[in-house]
């Protein structure tokens, strides 16, 4: 069984983000960038399958400019076996993106694509539904627990009233939540080995598909800084302050 498991360069968790200052995005000069919290979730169960023996290659895809690579490598690192760069230095919408994956799919024929919920940089959480809906194939997302039973994919899967477990039919798609695992941290020596593996390259032209915007992004704005906090001397005070002053009841 072939897994497919797309990752995303984020600026790190850790990272205070800072707006241009024409706010017209998020400034990434002389930024750490990272992969994505999720993708390393998804990657780190992808190899935990191989690990047990149910699967036997897991490829790590990513889409975006050269520097892309390093996630790739820490893909690598973490254990996976091959890499793909579709290369672009262009923005990739999430409906580009699951056309691209797509396009990656239909060659490599994965029996499992995993993919984390959403990206901490746009937080749509749009492109492994998007993706499934592209290949006509089931989807399980939110996944909490991944078991694979012969052509069947039990996902369970954390939903607002606790947890449903769905069974999907392979080839299908999963994304990840927090709950899944822990990842991995990749050994001195596994960072240094992908370093001499070649990456496959190819670029959306390549693959045939558009990826030209379709979303325009009128301005950028920090949040409001939050007001300090008041106390008050007895409940009827408290409650006043609350339908009068902030209009929550």
């Amino acid at each position: 069984m072939k897994i497919m498991v797309p990752v995303k360069r984020v600026i790190d968790s850790n990272v205070k983000v800072r707006v241009k200052s024409d706010g017209s995005g998020v400034d990434l000069a002389n930024v750490k960038m990272s992969m994505n919290p999720f993708c390393e979730i998804a990657v780190e169960e992808a190899i935990r399958i191989k690990e047990r023996g149910e699967a036997s290659e897991v490829v790590a895809v990513s889409i975006g400019s050269a520097k892309a690579q390093d996630t790739l490598r820490t893909a690598l690192a973490m254990g996976a076996d091959r890499a793909i760069l579709v290369k672009t230095d262009g923005t990739v919408e999430p409906l580009a993106v699951a056309k691209v994956l797509k396009a990656v799919a239909e060659n490599e024929k994965p029996d499992l694509i995993i993919l984390g919920k959403q990206a901490i940089d746009d937080d749509c959480n749009q492109t492994g539904q998007m993706l499934a809906g592209l290949l006509g194939v089931p989807q399980g997302t939110f996944a909490s627990k991944i078991e694979l039973d012969g052509d069947k994919v039990k996902v369970t899967r954390e939903v607002d009233g606790g947890l449903e477990t769905v069974e999907l039919t392979k080839p299908a798609v999963i994304t990840t939540d927090l709950r899944l695992n822990e990842p991995r941290y990749a050994s001195l020596p596994n960072i240094m080995r992908p370093r001499r593996n070649p990456i496959d390259e190819t670029t959306p032209e390549d693959l045939g598909v558009d990826i030209a915007p379709r979303l325009k992004v009128l301005a950028v704005e920090e949040p409001k800084a939050r007001e300090a906090g008041i106390k008050v001397d007895d409940v009827p005070s408290l409650v006043d302050k609350l339908k009068n002053d902030a209009g929550v009841l």
